[in-house]
């Protein structure tokens, strides 16, 4: 039977959680992921856990942090002066920003808020993590078919 390899590309559905079962991801939200194995679009993790799948299987795959979306990394924890922000701006520990500046976008956790700075996190809101994916391969496509 066909196993999935490096080039091909693959169709599957997904669920991930966190190690305590909270649910972060499913395709049922945003249907099958289409993927091609060994272009870098999906996690390391995820995508060496397709490969060698067969079509229609299904499996359980946990990802430590260093295969998944990295370490924490504090480095990337930015303190901001609250002059320094847009006077409109009322940031809530939790809520998700979006900066944009000469085409680059940055996305910013809020994490700290006083009366006189907002602390921001740029690391990936799963960095750190250990994840769980269930995986069933729907479909392979090989190179030339």
């Amino acid at each position: 039977m066909k196993q999935a390899k490096e080039g091909d590309s693959v169709s599957l559905h997904y669920k991930g959680t966190f190690e305590d079962g909270t649910v972060f991801d499913s395709s049922e939200t945003h249907g099958a992921l289409k993927f091609t194995i060994g272009k870098g679009t999906v996690i390391p993790g995820f995508e060496e856990a397709v490969v060698g799948m067969k079509l229609g299987e299904a499996k359980t795959v946990t990802i430590p942090p260093e295969k998944g979306y990295g370490t924490h990394k504090d480095e990337l924890l930015i303190k901001i002066d609250r002059k320094e922000l847009p006077p409109d701006l009322d940031p809530v520990v939790g809520q998700r920003l979006e900066f944009s500046k000469e085409k680059q976008r940055l996305q910013l956790t809020v994490v700290e808020v006083t009366d006189e700075a907002v602390t921001f996190d740029a690391n990936h809101p799963l960095a750190g993590k250990t994840l769980v994916f269930e995986l069933l391969l729907l479909e392979i496509e090989g190179e030339g078919e």
